[in-house]
């Protein structure tokens, strides 16, 4: 089974809502508390998740014990539990701040035109939602996986908020869905979809630091290339309880082939000047690394 035949690694919807009723009346610290032994207790019997993260931790030179393997889904686990304050609305605004204020700043300015960013399975994407919504106020478009989908949009109906988001799934991506995202974006709206994890189509590039081939999908480049407004690489990496987020703007130059191509390429270079610094933070537990 290819890497993209899998199915995301998510919190199932029965499990996000009891975390939910049990956060309301005992608080985040009782719930990390929770989450930590519900982890131990997966973590015993996922084999392939702790296959996956012996090998990911072996390429990037780390010990790849039992100990770092458990390391590595607890910070998986610990991210969905921010992923779910979130999308509840209650995660502190203040414990998200950019690496550079430059960056922040002309991000800011693009976000006038409308942006369409890029992020990954590295650190938590959905802190950028942190700042949108309470900073910029813009709207915000998500691509997820179809189980995703299902998940959160349930999630945040069940919990009765209202969400500024619209979510939608990767797997259906058709004409009217691009006519409708270039309408949005082009309105000044923000679009989000990972870099890493889009379908079958994909393009296999070495890593250098790694001197590791992975298979890139295409899809998310060519449609960030067909949306004609302003692209950025983000990633938020967590930081004790705050979240650092990184960005890097995307310049178009050249023909659509060259210019995807050179898309990818940038985009690995971001993603190869963090991992190393947030290793833990990686949260493919699959082949990745092919």
């Amino acid at each position: 089974m290819k890497w993209y035949q899998q199915k995301e690694q998510a919190a199932g919807e029965k499990r996000l809502i009891i975390l939910w009723n049990i956060y309301k009346f005992c608080g985040r610290r009782f719930v990390k508390f929770l989450v930590f032994f519900i982890t131990f207790f997966a973590f015993l019997g996922a084999k392939e998740p702790r296959k996956y993260s012996k090998k990911y931790l072996s390429i990037m030179g780390l010990n790849s014990g039992i100990i770092n393997q458990f390391k590595h889904i607890l910070m998986h686990s610990y991210s969905l539990l921010d992923k779910m304050e979130v999308f509840a609305g209650t995660f502190k605004p203040e414990n998200v701040f950019f690496d550079n204020e430059n960056d922040k700043n002309n991000f800011i300015k693009d976000l006038q035109k409308g942006v369409f960013i890029i992020g990954s399975h590295l650190g938590n994407i959905e802190m950028m939602r942190v700042f949108l919504r309470t900073s910029i106020k813009k709207p915000l478009n998500i691509f997820l996986s179809v189980d995703q989908c299902k998940i959160f949009n349930n999630f945040i109906k069940q919990i009765e908020i209202e969400s500024p988001a619209k979510i939608y799934p990767v797997e259906e991506i058709n004409i009217n869905t691009s006519i409708e995202i270039k309408e949005k974006i082009s309105a000044g709206e923000v679009v989000v979809m990972a870099g890493d994890r889009i379908s079958k189509n994909s393009t296999n590039i070495k890593v250098p630091f790694l001197g590791k081939t992975i298979q890139l999908p295409s899809g998310t480049f060519k449609f960030a290339y067909l949306m004609e407004h302003p692209v950025y690489f983000v990633c938020a990496l967590k930081e004790g309880e705050k979240y650092r987020i990184y960005l890097r703007k995307f310049d178009f130059t050249g023909p659509k082939t060259e210019t995807v191509k050179q898309m990818q390429q940038e985009y690995l270079a971001f993603l190869e000047n963090l991992v190393p610094r947030y290793p833990f933070q990686f949260y493919h537990f699959y082949d990745f690394f092919e």
